[in-house]
């Protein structure tokens, strides 16, 4: 059986991650990422270096502000090579009864690295 295509493989690791985070399980979200992890909020790069980086209380200060869940809607390919994809993420934070708090696009990298494809850098 051969192996998925790099842009199946990066879509199929976003789809994983995106579940982990709407279990609010951060050592299964960690399980997705590479490290160091890279993310770019504004002009402000943050570096992960090791797993368990997320900030205590990140989920609650979530739901402090209504969120229930996280829908992805699009996971578009802008660039791919044999071990990186580049993609533009499309997703809502939502309340309970489905309502949209807000929506974010964003650019994702993921990256294949000793044998893993895994998420590499987030920019919001």
């Amino acid at each position: 059986m051969s192996s998925p295509d790099p842009e199946s493989a990066a879509i199929a690791c976003i789809e994983a991650f995106t579940e982990r985070f709407n279990a609010r399980d951060p050592a299964g979200m960690d399980a997705i990422l590479h490290f160091p992890h890279l993310i770019l909020a504004d002009e402000h790069l943050v570096i992960w270096k090791a797993p368990g980086q997320l900030a205590p209380g990140y989920f609650e200060e979530l739901a402090a502000e209504g969120w229930a869940r996280s829908t992805y809607y699009g996971k578009q390919v802008v660039l791919a090579g044999a071990t990186k994809v580049h993609l533009l993420v499309e997703y809502s934070r939502d309340r309970a009864d489905g309502s949209e708090i807000s929506r974010h696009r964003n650019l994702w990298i993921v990256t294949l690295q000793d044998g893993r494809w895994g998420l590499k850098q987030r920019s919001y």
